[in-house]
């Protein structure tokens, strides 16, 4: 058989194994290298390709597509530095664990450090940040070269999808002519399958958890980003048991729905020290990533002498604070069932607590999560009422308005920088389900627009991004996908003309070079660019116009993007201005509850 018979035979046969896996989206980029992915993707009946110009928007929106459908999304490009776009959405997709299979042409070896044209080295291109990595052989249409392509794909779409899921990067080299032919059929009739497990403990293991988790009157359950939506009910209903209050991040899709037990102001109520001194837990457990929260953070280093636990199916090591002192390498459903089981079998303990709310209540103070309650109930109200007085366009007030306007089924991506703080603090915990999503594996700016495109071009409901103006500017080209592919997407720019985010830090207590080198004004008008790929613009200038615009795009099914121009400095001294009347709201429930 010639170069293209063979090319036909071995990358078919890959192309179909990943479909018999369970892919059904790539996202290809143009490119000569890479024919033969390109052309057998598309004519394989059970792939949907999307295209893209962009490389690096096309890898953040096959980002956004494995986030929303949780199954992996096959992403190609041509050789060169074409692919080396890819590298920060890997890289998010990696610290994110997304499953993310990256397909590279590549030159074949003859031609590979030796000057030739478009060709630099491609082998563990992506270092560390990748799961698996294989450089393929060149395609022969042999039994055993079928065979070992068949089971490159198998391998591929099993490895994303373990535990902890992620990215995994097979570089093909390909040799000229590139247009791939049919020849003999060639076939192999093994189909690999690979089946994974659940990670569970030993009966006694779980025992003495229920055992001492019982015992504890001053639990907290910690949900940080990346809680594993299945185990979701299951947190929520041990809490329940324990009685324990959930700190539930923005991204841990605890918060919408809510549940009785979900605390969702914490960020504001423990930055002030005396709160989160009085609020000392006994016990920690946590879930997921690392909390968006620098507040959540800190009190966990103040409570470095708390016993915590960091539950993680993944075997990683998600304490960037280092004040875990147990790791449970389990999948966090399945423990949180084992222990409900467990403590079902125990009943109550001697000394009456640990068996939910009757009968723990202290002296002089309400049952622990009664106490959380409070406390969140009341700096929530006066964060509400707080950001409605501010005058003009308050940033926070955006998630304020966006609780009363998401409908139900909806999906939120929020941005990062200041977005995804102020949805933290701002964005109360409501029983429609709404999806959220943002990139908090590497906590970038780039790639937003894609990546929420991506989500969008899985999504039934209406998709809603929120991100600032530097991250807008980022990732313009993004928008061309929304063009290409008919994707609705409703973008609210919170535009303050520069990194908004610089004012609050030690950064700006250095006036003579800080809008050079942080503020960085750029004064640029986003409307012409949003209407050249089709979209339409709408700049607020106050809350009611603000509503109209959301929810018409809501309504819609094309591109609409929403400016809400706001001022730095202003919006510095309005964030502090409401943090500071919620705090002294909190220290006057600790009073009241403790006197």
């Amino acid at each position: 058989m010639n170069v293209q018979q063979a090319a036909h035979a071995f990358i078919g046969a890959f192309v179909d194994e990943l479909a018999r896996a369970g892919v059904r989206h790539v996202c290809l980029c143009p490119g000569s290298r890479s024919t033969p992915l390109a052309l057998l993707c598309a004519d394989h009946p059970d792939l949907r390709v999307w295209m893209h110009i962009d490389e690096r928007s096309a890898a953040f929106f096959a980002l956004g597509l494995a986030k929303a459908t949780g199954e992996p999304v096959a992403l190609a490009g041509t050789s060169g530095t074409a692919v080396v776009n890819f590298m920060p959405a890997v890289v998010e997709a990696y610290f994110s664990r997304v499953p993310l299979i990256v397909l590279t042409a590549d030159r074949p070896r003859e031609l590979r450090d030796v000057g030739a044209n478009q060709t630099i080295d491609q082998v563990r291109l992506y270092g560390t940040h990748v799961k698996w990595f294989v450089d393929m052989p060149l395609p022969e249409a042999s039994a055993p070269l079928v065979a070992y392509a068949r089971m490159a794909a198998a391998r591929a779409a099993a490895t994303v999808k373990a535990s902890p899921a992620g990215p995994v990067h097979l570089n093909f080299p390909l040799r000229e002519p590139l247009v791939p032919l049919p020849g003999p059929a060639v076939d192999w009739p093994v189909h690999p399958q690979i089946v994974a497990g659940t990670r569970t403990l030993a009966s006694r293991q779980v025992e003495e958890l229920a055992r001492q988790w019982r015992r504890v009157e001053r639990g907290l359950f910690v949900c940080g980003p990346e809680t594993p939506a299945a185990a979701a009910g299951d947190i929520a209903v041990l809490a329940d048991k324990l009685g324990w209050p959930m700190l539930a991040d923005p991204l841990s899709g605890l918060r919408a729905p809510g549940s009785a037990g979900v605390v969702d102001a914490y960020d504001v109520f423990l930055r002030d020290e005396t709160v989160a001194a009085a609020l000392t837990p006994e016990l920690v457990v946590r879930f997921g990533a690392a909390p968006v929260s620098k507040a959540l953070l800190q009190a966990l280093q103040r409570w470095a002498g708390v016993p915590q636990v960091v539950v993680d199916e993944g075997g990683g090591w998600r304490d960037p604070v280092l004040t875990a002192g147990k790791l449970l390498h389990v999948d966090p459903g399945w423990l949180c069932r084992a222990v409900l089981e467990a403590l079902q079998v125990l009943g109550a303990p001697e000394d009456g607590r640990g068996a939910g709310p009757a009968g723990r209540e202290r002296a002089n103070s309400p049952h622990w999560r009664e106490l959380w309650r409070r406390l969140n109930d009341e700096v929530r109200r006066v964060l509400r009422e707080a950001a409605v007085q501010q005058e003009g366009l308050f940033e926070g007030r955006v998630f304020q308005e966006l609780a009363e306007l998401l409908p139900d089924g909806a999906a939120l991506f929020v941005g990062n920088s200041m977005p995804v703080r102020d949805m933290d603090a701002f964005f109360p915990a409501i029983q429609r389900r709404v999806r959220v999503f943002g990139n908090r594996g590497a906590s970038g700016i780039d790639g937003v627009v894609s990546s929420a495109l991506g989500v969008s071009a899985a999504w039934s409901g209406p998709v809603v991004l929120v991100l600032g103006d530097l991250s807008f500017y980022h990732d313009l080209n993004g928008l061309l996908a929304a063009k290409l592919h008919g994707l609705p997407c409703t973008i609210v720019v919170v535009n303050n003309d520069g990194g908004g985010i610089f004012s609050f830090l030690p950064q700006a207590e250095v006036p003579r070079h800080f809008e050079r080198l942080f503020g960085t004004p750029h004064g640029l008008d986003f409307e012409p660019v949003v209407r050249m790929y089709g979209g339409r613009f709408t700049r607020v200038r106050d809350w009611a116009a603000f509503r109209q615009a959301v929810q018409e795009g809501v309504a819609g099914r094309g591109l609409y993007v929403v400016e809400v121009p706001s001022d730095r400095a202003r919006n510095v001294a309005q964030h502090r201005d409401v943090f500071a009347r919620a705090q002294a709201a909190a220290r006057e429930v600790l009073a009241s509850c403790t006197s």
